[in-house]
């Protein structure tokens, strides 16, 4: 099986990297209407495009200057502003868009479209971006095969956990729809990605940041055949389903995971409050 590498390296500041992580990726960041994590600002700061989802733009305005407090929140919010918002717009305010727009936000209106979520719309969008997502032209650069650009970009996505659970199915579904991207939903108290199926996963532990509380869960499927070994308690050939075994409020034991399925897995892990 292909060996597939996860780490957590953007939950630390992007001048001091993890040396035991050699994962290079392009990030993007997606924010929902949700409240904000406290770690926000250093998403932002890792990213290289930022898309607000339709309300998620009135949570950058309203609670990005509370991380600055001795700063004037004008100048947090021109600081802080997204390249792009997009959605079907029924839920930011008029205040809001009309005041980045005029900073130069690129505004994409998808009323039209009522099929696919907000943070469906935005990922199709960044997907579409990414041969040129390191701002380079792209008739003027090579671009790799899009199944490497693909596995090279990690979407993360704040404001994805929380609040009403029909959200955070759909939210879950679009790591599903999307499955030969990375896509990591965060909240201010863990994360969740897809491990999908037939691969090798090895998965680096940031213990300064993250655990030990972690999850691995079957998604769309039962597993007829999963092992780990990292945890407290191991699976081995373990056959996981909703309505059977799934490995909840399990312990991670050292910094280093591997995972391999059958089926196309949840990995999630706690996020610490330092």
């Amino acid at each position: 099986m292909e060996l597939m590498c996860h780490c957590s390296s953007f939950l630390l500041p992007p001048e001091n990297p993890n040396t035991t992580c050699s994962l290079s990726l392009k990030y993007a960041l997606v924010v929902l209407n949700q409240s904000l994590p406290r770690f926000a600002p250093l998403l932002w700061d890792h990213a290289q495009v930022r898309v607000c989802a339709d309300g998620g733009a009135n949570r950058v305005y309203d609670e990005m200057p509370l991380f600055f407090p001795h700063q004037q929140p004008s100048h947090v919010r021109t600081r802080y502003k997204p390249d792009v918002i997009k959605g079907d717009m029924d839920s930011i305010r008029t205040e809001v868009l009309d005041f980045y727009a005029k900073l130069g936000t690129k505004i994409i209106d998808e009323s039209h479209d009522q099929d696919t979520t907000d943070l469906h719309k935005c990922v199709a969008y960044i997907r579409d971006l990414t041969p040129n997502i390191d701002g380079a032209e792209i008739g003027n650069t090579p671009s790799p095969p899009l199944s490497l650009m693909q596995w090279q970009l990690c979407i993360l996505v704040a404001g994805a956990l929380g609040g009403r659970f029909d959200h955070e199915i759909g939210n879950i579904n679009v790591l599903c729809r999307f499955s030969n991207t990375r896509i990591i939903l965060l909240s201010d108290d863990c994360l969740i990605h897809l491990l999908p199926k037939n691969h090798c996963h090895k998965i680096f532990v940031q213990s300064s940041v993250e655990g030990p509380h972690c999850g691995v869960i079957p998604i769309g499927m039962p597993s007829g055949s999963s092992t780990t070994t990292g945890l407290k308690w191991d699976l081995n050939d373990a056959a996981m389903s909703f309505g059977g075994l799934i490995s909840t409020s399990n312990i991670v034991k050292g910094e280093i995971v591997t995972v391999q399925s059958d089926s196309d897995l949840l990995w999630t892990i706690s996020i610490k409050k330092l």
